[in-house]
């Protein structure tokens, strides 16, 4: 048995796969969802869900140096720290994190550019301080789109077209960046120092109208495996392999037809870290473990598709009863979800793709259904009294 603190935004995942492995679990977490309470042994929060309480807007609440502050308070307690999305393993102590150590470098989107630029397709990219510096550029290359997109974040928030901007954007952490079309696809790679194997491809869902996501660039899911490419695998690999990145990572690309471009490398457990488990039958921390320590598992062939389906509310709402079977991240019973805020994920998987979609599509609706509008459900609460 051992301690293992996991961290980030949402640790869920990682840490109920972490405590199916026999483990104490030290969480220390963003949102708090009722099904993490139930895979920690020791759980600190940035949100408290409080019944008939709002839940707030996650860019508003969350406080990176917060994050490190509650880990602060229990490093002394913990053998290993394993980081989920949200995390800077920068700043714990190297000796502790399994996996990458330094981040840093990757997370800047525009630094990785930099790094990869010489050796693989990936869109052309350029700092810029204002509007009328990017327009220029823009102006410069008319046979090209482009991008205004956050130097520093994840989960796709905050891109926009560069048409959808103006003079009065605000281009600080920003950079401009070219937009590649083609189908999206992720590629999961486990390594260790001397090597790397893709041990599947996804497919984005990136937003999605009918899971309430209003962002167009930004992610809400995932479908596993997509697509067999030897080149895609190949392409993740190297890069991995380019950058020096440990255990489990991501690459995320878009195929063309023709050429494939590497948009985004996450040095960390990835979004599709649940599907890989349903489809493969392993446990991707175990996976993680043994990779950082220099030995990559056996991967099975997969055995059926799993769809991932990130649920955002489409109005302010109330949390009913979320607890059932293909639900996950659920929130506390009662807490108030606000619009466009994430409010549960759903998983569900079969041997024919069209129906796994098919399930995670009725869990999609089951879930909207205990989405209730607020105040309307207390004001009906209340004459009914």
């Amino acid at each position: 048995m051992k301690n293992v603190l996991v961290v980030g935004t949402n640790s869920r995942p990682v840490a109920c796969s972490a405590k199916k492995m026999g483990n104490t679990i030290y969480s220390v977490d963003y949102f708090c969802t009722s099904d993490l309470v139930r895979c920690s042994d020791y759980l600190r929060c940035i949100l408290n869900q409080i019944p008939y309480e709002s839940c707030g807007y996650y860019i508003e609440r969350f406080d990176q140096k917060l994050l490190e502050t509650y880990v602060n308070e229990v490093i002394d307690d913990v053998d290993c720290i394993l980081c989920s999305a949200g995390a800077m393993p920068d700043k714990f102590p190297e000796s502790k994190v399994i996996g990458n150590k330094k981040i840093a470098g990757i997370e800047n989107k525009y630094n990785l550019y930099n790094l990869l630029k010489d050796k693989f397709n990936v869109p052309e990219t350029f700092l810029v301080s204002s509007y009328a510096e990017a327009a220029e550029i823009v102006k410069s290359k008319e046979d090209k789109k482009f991008l205004v997109k956050p130097i520093v974040g994840a989960g796709g928030k905050g891109i926009r077209r560069f048409e959808e901007t103006n003079e009065n954007t605000n281009f600080n952490g920003m950079m401009l960046q070219e937009l590649i079309e083609g189908q999206n696809v992720s590629a999961s790679v486990l390594s260790t120092k001397n090597e790397a194997k893709a041990i599947f491809t996804s497919r984005q869902i990136l937003g999605e109208d009918g899971l309430g996501q209003p962002d167009e660039f930004a992610y809400c899911g995932n479908v596993v495996p997509f697509i067999d490419d030897p080149e895609v695998k190949k392409t993740a690999e190297d890069a991995i392999m380019e950058l020096s990145l440990l255990g489990s990572n991501g690459v995320d690309m878009i195929h063309t037809g023709e050429d494939i471009y590497i948009i985004e490398v996450n040095p960390r457990f990835q979004g599709t870290f649940e599907c890989a488990e349903a489809v493969l039958g392993i446990n991707m921390v175990d996976a993680h473990v043994k990779a950082c320590n220099g030995t990559i598992i056996e991967i099975p062939e997969p055995n059926k598709f799993a769809v991932k389906m990130v649920i955002f509310a489409k109005r302010r709402s109330i949390a009913g009863h979320l607890d059932f079977d293909g639900v996950y991240d659920i929130p506390e019973r009662n807490v108030i979800i606000e619009k466009d805020e994430p409010a549960a994920t759903v998983i569900a998987s079969d041997e024919n793709l069209e129906k796994a979609i098919y399930k995670a599509k009725r869990l999609v609706e089951k879930v909207y259904k205990e989405l209730e509008p607020f105040p309307e459900k207390i004001l009906a609460r209340n004459i009914n009294v």
